[in-house]
């Protein structure tokens, strides 16, 4: 991860190594900016203070390892963003203005991205927070994930079964809801299809009956017309004598012009083949005059037929202007809209008069109901089941973290609505020392309590969980001594599974480090990439000596350089907390810097 103008730190890179990496630095170096660092780029509310006096902007940038099929690589993938090799890089740039960026796999993707990202990659605890415990519902989905197997099969189950449930119930409501207007709908329909049934229009009959009124209300200006076309082209009157300029006719003259080529074409057989063509051009114009002396003799003034007509284009125009006064989406107009409509009409009153189809509804979500209260029943007693063993988990782990009288209950209520998970709520309470009540988790304790509590139920829940980096802020606050052994030997355990990052300043969790940073101030007050230090085992000496004493004393160096001893021996001889969950190690999620580890010589 690289951090540039973030609070104190002006530009540092930190290697985040696999197992448990511990953050260490005298106060006010800057080890809380990683955290917030952390937090900005897995997108928590940006803060412009934070931004380092005098810059423009800070920014964070970080390389994280994902499995290529699992949801963080889909969501980002989802995102426009690109994996390289199984890796996933990450950017979140605030202004000292406030605005803030972020980019996901090379590409500009909205803050929440990276909030969404965040389920799937990281946890951060807090002395006084605990991210993904702080709703009940988060607390029902970890009592779920420790249960594990007993559980999945019919999680599955009531996910299927309540999906369903919820669509019939919404479906029944909604039909009920407006059974009303679904019948006034259904009463408006039938009456236009009876409107339309009556009437009995024919496709395309508004057009053929426009044309015919047409010829009806003109009828002798287009006998008239067709008489003069006849005698101009025969030269015989409407009466089928030759008037006086008979000889004028289009025929008479086609057929003087076909005689003189005719006589011609003897000697031109260009000519010859012309006169042919005239003579087709005759018998054309012979037939062209019978049809208009047919269609002439055919246009007769009927004011009667006039009528029907106009009376029949009227009730087909009414028609129209009530079912399909604009064009379809197909460009249908008139007569043919009016058919379209009644179709789509008489397909949607078979939807509304679909009788009974309420009452099915409700048979329906009622019998979906009967299974979901049946699964319900099943988990509500495998979640308590599973509710008192991890009691006895948590409460082992707090005997060895210096908590040997408090006690966690889980309580499971189970209540007679069903809800998304089933029907029971869940809530982890704290009785911190004996003699006093249970307490909601959050209100039960101190600061060092509540860390003790949180990295207890993370040890308990280590592979049941599926976010493969912790991150714990100062867990060990307010505690030393032996717990504080304790502490770093359950950080050590949890890190055999997951990827943990800590700050801390107790010397005795920072000794079972699997890589140890230390953070040091520029003589400006500030942190540069030379500030960010991977420890060799000398380098720790010194710093655990510090952590100690306050100063490199040769008995300090004596006590931390047997911290160290014990603590490596004690993690080559550990094993997986008793009675905790069988897990496969995941691979490291943030890439090591080489850069920073060759710089320190690790």
């Amino acid at each position: 991860m690289r951090i540039r103008e973030l609070g104190v730190i002006r530009d540092a890179r930190l290697p985040l190594g696999p197992g448990l990496t511990v953050i260490t630095g005298e106060t006010g170096a800057g080890k809380t900016m990683v955290v917030t660092g952390l937090g900005l780029l897995m997108g928590n509310r940006a803060d412009a203070s934070a931004v380092r006096s005098g810059a423009e902007s800070a920014s964070v940038e970080g390389r994280l390892s994902v499995d290529a099929a699992g949801p963080a690589a889909q969501r980002a993938q989802d995102a426009g963003g690109e994996l390289e090799d199984g890796e996933l890089l990450l950017a979140r740039t605030l202004s000292a203005g406030g605005r803030s960026r972020a980019h996901v796999g090379g590409r500009g993707a909205p803050v929440g991205v990276l909030a969404e990202l965040s389920e799937h990659l990281l946890a951060v605890h807090g002395q006084t927070e605990q991210l993904r415990l702080r709703s009940a519902a988060q607390q029902l989905l970890v009592l779920d994930a420790f249960a594990g197997a007993a559980l999945d099969a019919d999680r599955a189950a009531y996910a299927q079964h309540w999906g369903r449930w919820r669509r019939l119930v919404a479906e029944h409501e909604h039909l009920a809801a407006h059974a009303s207007e679904r019948a006034r709908e259904a009463e408006l329909l039938r009456l236009g299809l009876e409107d339309v049934e009556r009437a009995a229009p024919q496709p395309g009959e508004d057009v053929a009956l426009r044309e015919e009124a047409g010829r009806l209300a003109h009828v002798e200006v287009l006998r008239t017309a067709a008489a003069a076309a006849h005698e101009a082209l025969t030269g015989e009157g409407a009466g089928g004598e030759e008037g006086p300029g008979s000889d004028a006719g289009a025929d008479s003259l086609l057929q003087a012009a076909r005689r003189a080529l005719v006589q011609a074409g003897e000697h031109d057989p260009v000519l010859a083949a012309l006169a042919g063509r005239v003579g087709e051009l005759s018998y054309l114009l012979a037939d062209l005059s019978t049809e208009l002396a047919d269609h002439a003799a055919g246009l007769e003034a009927d004011p009667a037929r006039l009528a029907v007509v106009e009376d029949r284009r009227a009730q087909l125009t009414a028609l129209v202007r009530r079912y399909a006064p604009v064009p379809g989406e197909d460009g249908v107009v008139g007569v043919d809209a009016v058919l379209a409509w009644a179709e789509r009409a008489a397909a949607r009153l078979l939807e509304l008069d679909d009788d009974g189809r309420l009452e099915q509804l409700a048979a329906e979500r009622d019998a979906v109901q009967g299974q979901l209260q049946e699964i319900a029943g099943r988990l509500s007693s495998a979640r308590t089941r599973a509710a008192r063993e991890l009691e006895e988990r948590v409460a082992a782990e707090l005997a060895a973290l210096a908590m040997p009288s408090a006690r966690v209950r889980v309580e499971v209520r189970t209540g007679t609505e069903l809800g998304p998970h089933g029907r029971d709520t869940v809530e982890l309470q704290l009785a911190a020392h004996s003699g006093v009540g249970f307490r909601p988790l959050a209100r039960g304790a101190s600061g060092g309590e509540l860390s003790r509590v949180m990295l207890a139920l993370e040890v308990v829940l280590a592979g049941a969980d599926p976010v493969p980096t912790m991150v714990f802020d100062e867990v060990d606050a307010g505690v030393g001594g032996r717990a504080a052994v304790e502490i770093g030997r359950r950080l050590a355990a949890l890190a055999r599974s997951t990827q943990v990052i800590v700050v801390t300043h107790l010397a005795q969790v920072a000794a079972f480090a699997d890589t140890h940073l230390t953070v040091v101030k520029t003589d400006d007050g500030s942190v540069t990439e030379s500030g960010v230090v991977r420890l060799d085992d000398e380098g720790r000496v010194e710093e655990l000596a510090r952590m100690l004493s306050g100063r490199g004393s040769g008995t300090a160096r004596a006590h931390a350089e047997e911290l160290l001893r014990s603590s490596r021996a004690e993690a080559r001889q550990a094993t997986a907390p008793r009675g905790g969950p069988s897990r496969r190690a995941r691979q490291p999620r943030v890439r090591r810097s080489t850069r920073a580890a060759d710089r320190s010589g690790g």
